[in-house]
């Protein structure tokens, strides 16, 4: 690989191991409420299994979605799920945020270490096929590499998308309290994530629409460097009113307790 080539693939794996930390964070804190109610002992192993599944579904996933990623329905459904996840969300985050509190309340019935497993299980399948999309997605106009094809995919592209979801489980399993801190202090980041999950959605839909079997827009303006510079100006652009607009909560209740301090 050149240096332009590297500086590419570790630009793209840099944005994954951010936007994978962010949403690990949400992810951990919908983890740390299905296990709270297991001994703290239980509560480990139970997210080690639930976790040690995800690891092997993710690389089984990405395995079979590296042979469908080039046809245009696969391509098409991958568009449409990012943004209906990222539009739902947000929404519900700004419109429903009481609504969805409570129900989190109520899905804190207790259940078996086993049943507590397999609930585990099931919501880090659902984190990994969002994560694994968009991954997918922002791999996609990678350049092609000298590495051998894995799966049905360039060796570099899977190696990029592998590699930061490793990462990402990681960030869920260990370092997740700090992103959760973070989105704590500054909770605007937090649909800053799902906004840039919907324009990975859009990225992955301008994909679909050049295909050469579908022809809306052309091929060479979804591959062109001209695209790549629009989508991450954007990208970044989401990030940093995310982090800007998003008011810290230490701020926050300064602010609300100044009247009080007359």
């Amino acid at each position: 690989m050149d240096i332009s080539l590297l500086l590419e693939y570790g630009w793209v794996l840099l944005l994954l191991v951010g936007l994978e930390g962010l949403l690990a964070a949400d992810n951990a804190l919908v983890l740390a409420i299905m296990v709270k109610h297991l001994p703290e002992k239980e509560r480990k192993k139970a997210l080690f299994y639930g976790l040690a599944g995800a690891f092997i579904f993710r690389f089984a996933s990405l395995f079979i979605i590296s042979f469908l990623v080039d046809v245009w329905q696969i391509q098409a459904l991958g568009a449409l799920y990012l943004l209906f996840i990222a539009i739902n969300h947000i929404v519900r985050k700004i419109f429903f945020k009481k609504k969805e509190e409570e129900t989190e309340e109520k899905e804190k019935k207790k259940s078996g270490f086993w049943g507590t497993v397999i609930k585990v299980e099931l919501a880090d399948i659902a984190f990994a096929i969002d994560s694994i999309l968009a991954a997918v997605a922002l791999a996609m106009t990678l350049p092609n590499t000298t590495l051998p094809q894995i799966g049905g995919m360039d060796g570099g592209k899977f190696l990029v998308i592998f590699i930061g979801g490793f990462i990402g489980l990681i960030i869920m399993r260990f370092a997740a309290n700090l992103f959760v801190k973070l989105l704590h202090s500054r909770p605007g980041l937090e649909i800053a994530a799902f906004a840039i999950v919907g324009w990975v959605g859009v990225k992955l839909a301008v994909l679909t629409l050049g295909h050469p079997e579908i022809g809306v827009i052309s091929h060479d303006f979804a591959h062109s460097t001209e695209w790549k510079l629009i989508f991450y100006a954007v990208l970044i652009s989401i990030a940093v009113a995310g982090w800007f607009l998003s008011k810290d909560k230490k701020e926050e209740v300064a602010t609300e307790e100044e009247p009080t301090a007359e």
